[in-house]
């Protein structure tokens, strides 16, 4: 069983996951509707909320209430990775008389129940403390630099790290040694960067693992990979001065522990919507682009190793293991999903879930639940669970005068479930398929007795192993090649063509000895910059041809015009010249 909690109106409850649904009754229910905090531990073990009257931390296993803290206004809790500490926030108060006021981050030693200390932390925004797995290290944005605390002694600074200004950090996941990823916006015409250090060796920019510096950002978001030897940079900006976008604009950095960095090319225009790593840690997928968005899988030297096309969705989700990658479309699209074998890149499914605005994989690596919650959407709320291959296992909407806020599942610890072969076939489910009808376009009246016409104001592009390309390969062709791919239908082309006339001749009508030159059929070459210049030239030779009648018609020309006409010899010469080039 993979339990699920749900928090809404009716309150805190926890469901068991397939194949029951049935709910917990390791859990008993918090009916309050004053629920605004919950955390489950790393390892699922502990689960901890806030009903607006106490925080309380129960053995999920157990159904044992461990501890309960008088922390009635409590909105943020999370556990240390190892469940040693929970860490609450409420929001800061100054005192009625204008003076300082109390601290309101707490960490509690979940062992004794104690405070081990408070501090003052006024911004929500990067409200808590970042652990190093081993709980070794914790680490905290204080004024501008980074604070470290070591083995959980928070009245001893054990390290700092200082930047001119640090805005952000992030700790690397798994074993010893610690690396630290910071940003520092940039000020006064300086561009921004991010450094990644080892802990603790922070002297100075020398001491640097890797470093990237780069305009155009207001803020940054750090993502490590999971073996901790590289870490994307989305920076973004809030407006984009060229106007193409409404999200601002973005740019994709990559840094390697071992001291590389590069941009990321990413092949379209736009906004960059979703970057996820691979739990493998040698692969991460971007989907980027207007709409109708581009998905690509790079490696670690940021080369592309497998382009999905193009398609309306914004959101990429490996499963636990990586075997699997689903592309979605969820808030302002319409819920499309792509399921997707990364190891042979073929498409396993493409359910749909109509208004999520929630998705998240089981741990088993099997399971996903989509869910509708408010305040997003605050009409047909409620949470589905899917099988992978599509099929809905379980649907569950709350009464229509209530809502949902908060579905997620209980977390395991990697190497709890093994990987399991891919599967193609939709797994049985007594659930109908959740594929909605598709809507018909309103036609007007006068045209519903005509055929269908295409109205799509774009082509999607297909995934690389479905197009067919020049010599069949999967790769994508380089410029170069595409230039005399061009090159060569053309040519091909303008053979068959003349071929056609030369059978044709007889019935044809033979074109007059003195038409004009550019009333003859147009002839490409493949070659976009030489097509211009015969263009050009036959614009030149209409007007010379215009010029001659409005003299025969007996018009004084200017001495300009009269010179015009005297070049017409000279740009027949270069023009047959240009097409006898073909």
């Amino acid at each position: 069983l993979f339990p699920l909690a749900v928090r809404g109106s009716e309150g805190l409850y926890m469901v068991n996951g397939p194949p029951s649904f049935t709910e917990s009754a390791a859990f008993q229910r918090d009916s309050g509707k004053n629920c605004k905090a919950v955390a489950f531990g790393k390892d699922g073990s502990l689960f901890a909320w806030c009903n607006g009257e106490k925080v309380n931390v129960v053995n999920v296993t157990r159904g044992e209430l461990l501890h309960s803290f008088d922390l009635p206004k409590t909105v943020c809790l999370e556990f240390s990775p190892k469940n040693n500490v929970l860490a609450t926030w409420q929001a800061y108060a100054t005192a009625k008389d204008g003076t300082a006021g109390v601290p309101n981050l707490q960490l509690h030693d979940l062992r004794t129940g104690k405070c081990l200390k408070s501090f003052v932390q006024k911004k929500m925004q990067n409200w808590c403390p970042c652990w190093a797995d081993d709980e070794s290290i914790c680490a905290r944005n204080v004024n501008n630099e980074v604070h470290f605390f070591e083995n959980n002694n928070f009245n001893t600074i054990a390290n700092k790290l200082h930047l001119q200004k640090v805005s952000d950090f992030v700790l690397s996941p798994g074993a010893q040694p610690t690396k630290v990823a910071v940003y520092v916006p940039g000020s006064k015409g300086a561009p921004s960067f991010v450094r990644l250090y080892q802990y603790p060796n922070f002297g100075g920019p020398q001491s640097a693992l890797a470093n990237k510096s780069f305009f155009k950002a207001d803020k940054v978001t750090m993502l490590w990979n999971k073996k901790a030897t590289a870490v994307l940079v989305v920076a973004s900006t809030e407006v984009d001065k060229s106007g193409a976008s409404y999200y601002g604009e973005q740019t994709l950095h990559y840094l390697a522990a071992s001291g590389e960095s590069a941009v990321v090319q990413l092949p379209k225009n736009g906004p960059i919507y979703d970057v996820a790593w691979s739990p493998n840690s040698v692969e991460f997928c971007a989907v980027y682009g207007f709409m109708p968005a581009k998905a690509t899988v790079f490696n670690l030297k940021c080369d592309p190793v497998f382009d999905f096309g193009t398609g309306p969705r914004n959101a990429a989700y490996y499963s636990p293991h990586g075997h699997i990658l689903v592309l979605a479309g969820f808030g302002n699209l319409r819920g499309q999903m792509e399921v997707w074998d990364v190891k042979n890149y073929r498409l396993i499914s493409k359910p749909v879930a109509s208004d999520s605005t929630f998705f998240a994989w089981c741990p088993d690596g099997e399971h996903i639940v989509t869910a509708t919650c408010a305040p997003r959407l605050r009409v047909s709320n409620g949470y589905k669970i899917w099988h992978y291959t599509g099929s809905v296992l379980h649907s569950h909407e709350v009464p229509s005068d209530e809502e949902m806020w908060q579905v997620f599942w209980q977390p395991f610890l990697d190497g709890v479930f093994p990987e399991r072969a891919v599967r193609y076939q939709a797994v049985p489910s007594e659930l109908p398929s959740a594929e909605p009808r598709p809507a018909q376009a309103y036609r007007p009246p006068a045209l519903r007795n005509k055929p269908m016409t295409s109205s799509k104001l774009h082509e999607d592009e297909p995934p690389q192993n479905m197009k067919t390309q020049l010599g069949g390969g999967d790769k994508p062709l380089s410029k170069t090649a595409l230039k005399n791919q061009r090159k060569h239908e053309a040519k091909k082309a303008a053979k068959q063509e003349a071929k056609a006339d030369a059978q044709q001749g007889s019935v044809q009508v033979k074109t007059p000895q003195n038409a004009p030159q550019n009333t003859m059929l147009a002839v490409t070459t493949g070659d976009p910059e030489v097509d211009k210049k015969i263009k050009n030239l036959k614009k030149k030779l209409k007007a010379i041809e215009q010029l001659k009648e409005q003299a025969a018609a007996g018009k004084q020309l200017e001495k300009n015009q009269v010179e015009k006409i005297q070049k017409e010899a000279a740009l027949l010469k270069e023009l047959e010249d240009l097409e006898l080039g073909v």
